[in-house]
């Protein structure tokens, strides 16, 4: 299996963001990249650079006004006067199909749902990096590697067509899906983040072609709130496309793996002709943000279980932030994934 990764993405370093109206340093940082690439390519992956893939990835579930907006916010923000060196919105507005608004600060109002997904001078680059990363993950399982893990930084599953939030800019797991299209009539995300992924739902709610699946801590008290509940199962085309299976706070491994049988059953049912895993490793036991108890060789178990879906996968980094075991519980689960699928190849293999 290969890790597709730009180290280049590190240059986005945000510096803060408000956590229950209080100042916190931003946790997702460069150093959960190095902790990750490391624990990627010490389990045997092979290290691919992904090649500059221009806009079109991002522009195929992202809006050109909300691409124009991320190109050039930061620049505009500096102009303003006593502007805070990071661009943070400050007003938002009470519904989206109102004006357009010509003001940086009420476009970041417009484009941006809160205070965790600051823009600085390399924020946009590194994003259509991660883009680039997902993009050839999805690229080469789609010309036939069983698998392929992008390490995406910043993530993205948060991120709606014109929205960031949540440390997310690009939607990079709705982009691989996108890509995988090309190859796939049909194509299933299971997203696995502490977090729902609202962005990735929100992108392929109406559609048919493309199920959303999501285990998550329930919104109900936790982040993102709004979304991820379990009466959410899409509209218009995608009516019954879409997943929630919202988790108690502190659910350890074996309710975790109880919402995951439900979640592969159902994809199952879908018959995609590929996968794309949000894989987040945030619903650790020991994360910072402490969600959900999921144990380190409980990942390895996750791992195994989604490989023997026996589907092309490609597996886009979400979230996981700085403790002493991210590493470990990265290594668990492709550890796991990779043992399944070698049985499911060697079965296929007996098979008359």
């Amino acid at each position: 299996m290969k890790v597709i990764y730009d180290e280049a993405q590190k240059r986005h370093h945000p510096g803060f963001f408000l956590t229950s109206g209080a100042r916190a340093p931003n946790p997702e940082t460069p150093a959960r990249a190095d902790m990750l690439f490391a624990a990627a390519t010490a389990a045997g992956l092979v290290h691919e650079m992904p090649p500059d893939l221009g806009l079109a990835p991002a522009a195929a579930v992202h809006t050109p006004e909300y691409l124009v907006f991320l190109a050039n916010i930061f620049a505009r923000w500096q102009r303003i006067e006593l502007a805070s060196e990071e661009v943070i919105p400050n007003i938002h507005p009470d519904r989206r199909d109102g004006a357009y608004p010509l003001s940086a600060v009420g476009q970041a109002g417009y484009h941006m749902a809160d205070t965790s997904c600051p823009i600085g001078a390399d924020t946009y680059g590194c994003a259509l990096r991660s883009a680039h990363a997902a993009t050839q993950a999805a690229r080469l399982v789609g010309a036939g590697a069983p698998a392929a893990y992008a390490l995406c930084r910043p993530p993205g599953h948060h991120a709606f067509a014109d929205l960031a939030g949540g440390f997310c800019y690009l939607n990079n797991a709705a982009i691989a899906a996108q890509a995988l299209r090309a190859v796939a009539d049909r194509v299933a995300i299971l997203d696995v983040d502490l977090h729902h992924g609202n962005g990735t739902q929100g992108i392929f709610y109406a559609r048919a072609d493309v199920l959303t699946v999501s285990i998550h801590a329930d919104p109900a008290r936790f982040y993102p709130f709004f979304w991820g509940h379990a009466d959410e199962r899409g509209r218009d085309a995608g009516l019954g496309y879409n997943l929630n299976l919202p988790l108690a706070r502190k659910t350890g491994d074996e309710g975790f793996l109880a919402a995951l049988e439900r979640a592969l059953e159902r994809i199952a049912a879908f018959a995609p002709g590929g996968l794309v895993v949000a894989l987040g490793l945030d619903a650790y036991e020991g994360d910072p943000f402490a969600g959900l108890a999921v144990t380190t060789p409980g990942f390895g178990c996750i791992g195994a279980r989604i490989a023997e879906l026996g589907l092309p996968t490609v597996i886009v980094q979400e979230g996981g932030y700085a403790c002493e075991a991210l590493g470990a519980n990265l290594t668990s689960f492709l550890d796991g994934f990779r043992a399944a699928h070698r049985v499911g190849v060697a079965l296929a293999g007996e098979r008359p």
